[in-house]
């Protein structure tokens, strides 16, 4: 970051539990400064009587577009800058797919996504003006495939991948780099306060089956594991576009890349028959399909 180390202006959402406020936490022991947003930010107000000029909390609804603008630009006032935005707000909708309701589908990914493109825009023109900054969109093991009962949620983190991978590469003509987080288990309350759908009796056998799993008993991490390499990841002079945060994650990201890869290979000979160059046919219009 150009003004180093512990004068760095962070924006975090989600910041009242969970990872986001282990973020908050983090990044205000080394000394920077924070705009702590959430829906109901009074979990922060002990912090932010500690750190009464360093931490500002923000009352915020990510999936309302106009106030997010409006939050930036008062926590542009009230700092001058940002230099880093971590987008951490996020909730997990359960259930299979087929009993989504549209309300539900919608509010998951008003959330989880466009929470963050909504964030994403509103930083953009501030951080291409001074040149510098890194967006940090904290994404999920959701992201690395579909999961019985987590389909809704999965689509909102591949949706939200496929954005910032496409940010990366504009930002990054100005300076911005953009990073995407993705965690294995920690222990916050993502599970225990997810909604979850009415239940379709013919899923019962599979419902079954996944609370079988889950019974086994999850080894979660502390989040202030996952906040130490947060820290790591925006001190880097050269941070990486993904980062796997956990053991579990990194050998299934491995596993499913491995998996996809022999999938791909047995299918090659289909692949390649299914595209022959040819000139445009005459009076076509447009371009091929993608």
């Amino acid at each position: 970051m150009p003004n180093g180390v512990g004068t760095r202006v962070w924006f975090v959402t989600g910041a009242s539990r969970g990872l986001g406020r282990a973020f908050t936490q983090a990044a205000l022991d080394a000394g920077d400064r924070v705009v702590g947003a959430a829906r109901d930010v009074s979990s922060l107000d002990a912090l932010a009587a500690v750190h009464p000029d360093r931490l500002l909390t923000l009352a915020l609804d990510v999936t309302d577009r106009a106030a997010v603008f409006a939050g930036v630009e008062h926590a542009i006032a009230r700092f001058g800058r940002l230099d880093v935005v971590v987008n951490n707000a996020g909730a997990l909708y359960a259930g299979m797919v087929e009993e989504f309701t549209e309300s539900d589908a919608r509010a998951q990914l008003d959330l989880n996504f466009f929470g963050a493109l909504w964030v994403s825009q509103a930083v953009l023109p501030h951080l291409r003006a001074q040149g510098s900054g890194h967006i940090v969109q904290i994404s999920s093991i959701g992201a690395l495939g579909g999961f019985p009962s987590t389909g809704l949620y999965s689509a909102s983190k591949f949706a939200l991948e496929g954005m910032s991978e496409a940010l990366a590469a504009e930002a990054g003509t100005f300076g911005v780099k953009v990073s995407i987080v993705q965690p294995g288990g920690y222990w916050t309350d993502l599970y225990t306060s997810s909604r979850a759908t009415d239940p379709n009796p013919a899923y019962d056998d599979l419902r079954a089956e996944l609370a079988k799993q889950w019974a086994e008993g999850s080894i979660d991490s502390e989040p202030t594991l996952a906040a130490e390499a947060l820290m790591k990841l925006v001190d880097s002079d050269d941070p990486p576009l993904r980062l796997l945060l956990g053991s579990m994650v990194y050998d299934l990201a491995f596993d499913i890349s491995k998996r996809r890869m022999e999938t791909w290979a047995g299918w090659e000979a289909v692949s390649r028959a299914a595209e022959k160059a040819v000139p445009a046919p005459t009076g076509a219009t447009g371009q091929a399909e993608l």
